[in-house]
Order: structure tokens, then sequence, then C-alpha cells
């Protein structure tokens, strides 16, 4: 008798129930780490991941070589909970590379953690990567239609079936041809039995960093904080469209794609993804951010007594703020760091559950005040109206709310879990309607000119990607597609469920 199995809501699955706790502000990426050259290089990856973990917590791998095999180890969860000593001396070697997840393609289920290893007629390697295809869809499409098959749902693994169809012998070369048949956003590290590959796409959407261990140990990471935890010196960024190979000969450097007409750097990363004690895109997150918080207070002046930053990635803008306005900061909202994705609420409804077991407001801090809120994103508004309530629930007076953003209007193609556009409350509403939903005194977001100005810090220029903010798409893409690819982690997500 064939089993029958009660209708699966993906609507409901996605957006869970009461007891499920949905952040809605954008998501995370992925956070890559490598290391050539240094004894218990896993140890070492490890330590890199760890720094990483805000960058992705669904799932954390590592793979390491000791020039003859490569060993691989991944797990769902954060990287302490999916590595102990054990499973850490199991992956010996000189040479490393490790990834923390978020799913922005492919379902978060443990056989799209990555890095990825196969067994091919180019050897045994990995892959680890940061981003988004755009054309994977479309490549896969062809493949399968060609017998090819396929076992993840992520767009990462399009790039091995590009390097087995090349017809190259040479690792190199098979890895150039791959990347010059895909589009998008990537930030990847490459590892085979003997060499490690750093690579950055044309545009350069995503951060990748170089270092040097004072063993000679040579190191890539998504951001310079996973350099701190083990010494390891900044040396420079990974360059748009740069591959970088470290082998027994040395560094070599190679620039094999034709040079995009523009660069297109992530300035998201800088607003909220990368942690502020990091260098990225040859700045410091933590003066960019002050720097945003300064031109919003030029921008929108507000008549308060204090000003208050929503932690964690708000802190530092509103540290600006504060600074330029002259009005006193202080901690006004404590997060809590210890949950997970879901909580058990009470069968006694709780008003704004979701939102009290996330912060929870500094009373006296607020009481009788007119606060300055600053924040570096509204999405759907949703809890974003739920922290304003319990600020006012809290005594405030009046509750000016400040951005260190322009308004989020378009979703993101190139590695970041921004909702649809129909979802983004700033796409269809205006600021005055926005402010009377949220039940603020005042609602100010930077400008695009602002924020771009913020970000040339350090006599640094550069161009950037603000196209959730304008529309503006470096590189053309169609939704369609998107959506198709988007349908690979419901299609996948259904499958595990049975």
């Amino acid at each position: 008798m064939k089993q029958k199995f009660p209708k699966f809501s993906l609507k409901k699955f996605l957006c869970g129930n009461s007891s499920t706790i949905i952040s809605y502000y954008p998501k995370e990426e992925c956070g890559i780490y490598g290391i050539y050259g240094v004894e218990e290089a896993a140890n070492f990856t490890y330590l890199g991941l760890y720094a990483l973990q805000h960058r992705g917590q669904e799932s954390a791998g590592i793979v390491s070589t000791d020039g003859e095999h490569l060993y691989r180890y991944a797990g769902m969860g954060q990287v302490a909970h999916v590595f102990d000593e054990h499973k850490i001396k199991m992956l010996r070697g000189f040479a490393a590379i490790g990834h923390n997840r978020y799913s922005t393609t492919g379902a978060s289920f443990l056989r799209n953690a990555q890095p990825i290893r196969v067994d091919s007629r180019l050897g045994s390697f990995a892959l680890a990567h940061n981003g988004n295809i755009t054309n994977a869809w479309e490549l896969r499409r062809i493949f399968e239609e060609q017998g090819s098959i396929f076992q993840t749902t992520v767009d990462t693994e399009i790039i091995f079936h590009l390097m087995a169809k090349s017809e190259k012998n040479d690792f190199l070369e098979a890895l150039i041809y791959a990347l010059k048949r895909i589009q998008g956003a990537y930030s990847l590290l490459v590892l085979n039995r003997s060499e490690l590959y750093a690579v950055r796409d044309p545009f350069g959407f995503r951060p990748l960093v170089m270092g040097k261990h004072k063993s000679g140990a040579i190191v890539f990471a998504s951001e310079t904080c996973a350099f701190d935890i083990t010494d390891v010196e900044y040396i420079r960024d990974i360059e748009p469209g740069e591959i970088v190979k470290v082998s027994k000969k040395g560094i070599e450097s190679f620039f094999p794609f034709p040079q995009s007409k523009r660069q297109a750097l992530c300035i998201f990363e800088n607003i909220y993804f990368s942690r502020p004690d990091s260098y990225i895109f040859n700045r410091s997150v933590f003066e960019v951010r002050k720097n945003l918080g300064k031109y919003l207070a030029i921008e929108h002046p507000a008549e308060a007594d204090v000003v208050i930053g929503v932690p964690d990635s708000s802190i530092v803008a509103a540290l600006g703020y504060a600074e330029q306005s002259g009005i006193p900061y202080t901690t006004g909202l404590i997060r809590s760091h210890y949950i997970g994705r879901t909580f058990i609420e009470p069968e006694q409804k709780i008003r704004d559950f979701g939102a009290k077991i996330k912060y929870n407001v500094v009373r006296s801090a607020v009481k009788d005040k007119r606060v300055v809120v600053v924040d570096d994103s509204i999405m759907r508004g949703t809890t974003s109206k739920k922290l304003i309530k319990m600020i006012r629930r809290a005594g405030a007076k009046e509750i000016h709310l400040r951005i260190s953003a322009p308004p989020t209007k378009y979703p993101c193609f190139y590695g970041i879990d921004i909702p649809t556009r129909h979802e983004l409350i700033a796409s269809s509403h205006t600021i005055e309607e926005i402010q009377k939903y949220l039940r603020v005194d005042s609602l100010g977001y930077l400008s695009i000119e602002n924020a771009l100005k913020a970000m040339e810090v350090s006599n640094v220029k550069s161009q950037w990607c603000n196209a959730c903010f304008s529309g503006d798409y470096p590189l053309p893409f169609d939704e369609k597609d998107y959506n198709n690819q988007k349908s690979l982690f419901a299609e996948y997500m259904i499958e595990e469920m049975r």
C-alpha cells in the first residue's frame, strides 16, 4: 500500500509558525578560509572558520591534503558543534580549505555542505564558494539533458561539471575554462592534492584577502578577522579577475579573464555583513560604518537625548551618529547570541515573542527620553516594528529611527539572501508610509550619494554594486532564471521531508 504523506505547504515550512524565530534582516552569505604550507592545516582552518562564523551558521566543512589524499569532514550547524579534536586530527595534511555556509541557492541539508569534494580525471579536488552563479540553472539544465547527474542542488557543483567537460588535462587550464563559462559572483578556494587556488570574479563582488603566517604559510579568507586569531599578517586583497596559485614552487598570479568594464564591490559587505574588526576591499569596516553614521547625522539630524544602535551590526554606525551629532550614545538594546532557529513558545502566547527572545530593552536607558535608534536596514519592516514597540513600551518619549543605508528596494542576485521585491517594504511604500507603519516620530534613510561617500576611506576609490538600493545591476540577469534556480531549494526540501 502506498504511503500517504501530509499535504506539504512550502510557504508554511519556510515561514514557520509562532514557535519559529524568523529574522527579517538580510541573511549572511558564506565564509571561506584556506591555508597552504603548515602542519595541522585543518586546525588553522577550524580557527579561521570560527572567526568567520557570522557569515554562515547552517553547515561547516573542511577538506585537507597530505599530498596523496584529500580528507573531508562536514556537518550541519556551527563550527564548534561540527568539529571536535578527533575529527580535526583525521584531517591530515599541510594544506586545507574550509567553508561556513548560509544557503542562497540549494537547501540547507548535509548533501549541500561545502567544501564539495570530487574524484575526476583531473584527480581529486575540492572547492569552497562564496557568492552566486547566476547562470547555474541554465547550465545545469543543459548538462542534465545530456545525461549528467548532480549530487547537490547548489550552484557551485556546475564548476565541477564544466571542468570535467573541458577536455583540458592541465588543472589550471580546466579551471579557467570552467570559470570563463559561468557568470555572477564568486570568491573561490580550490584544493587538489598539491595546490591551492584562490579566485575572485572579474567584478569583485565578494571579498577575498591573502595573508602570511610567521611559518611562511599562505592564507586566504573572506575577511581579515580570520587572520587575527592565528597571527596571520594581511598582505593584500585578491584582485577582481585574479587567480592566485600556491604550490611548492611558490605563489603565482594569473589574470585570464577579459577585464570587466567596471568593478562591483558589494556595498552591503561594509554596511552589514562583515565584522567591524575586519579589513575588506582595502578598507577598515569599522571606519566605513562610523562614516555611515556620521553622514546619516548630517543628512537626518534629530532633537534627542540619546542615541542607541540595534546590535550587533549597527553599533558602530550609531557611534558615528552620536559623535557627529553630539548626542550621547548609550546601550539601549541587548541581543541574545544563544538562540537557534527555533524556540518553543509557551502555550499562552506572548506578544512579539520572536523579537523579545532575540532583543531586550534597557529600560533605564530609554525611559522618558527622546531616542534616536540607528539600524542598518529595513527589509519587510516586521522586526523593526516589533523593536520600536518594545522601546516604546519601555517608556521612550519619542523615537527617531535612522537607517545607515538607503532604502532596500531590490533583491540581490549575487549571493545575499534579500527577500523578493514584493516583500521589501521600501519597494512599494513611501518613507512617510513606512514611518506611519513603524509608528516612529521620524524616519530617515541615508541617501545613495552619501552612502558612496562614506565608503571612500583611506583615500581608496572603488566602484560599488548598490543594485539592492538602485536596481542598477552590474551584470544583467533574468529574474525568471533566478526563480528557477531558487526552485531547486523547494524541490530538494520536499524530497528530504519525505
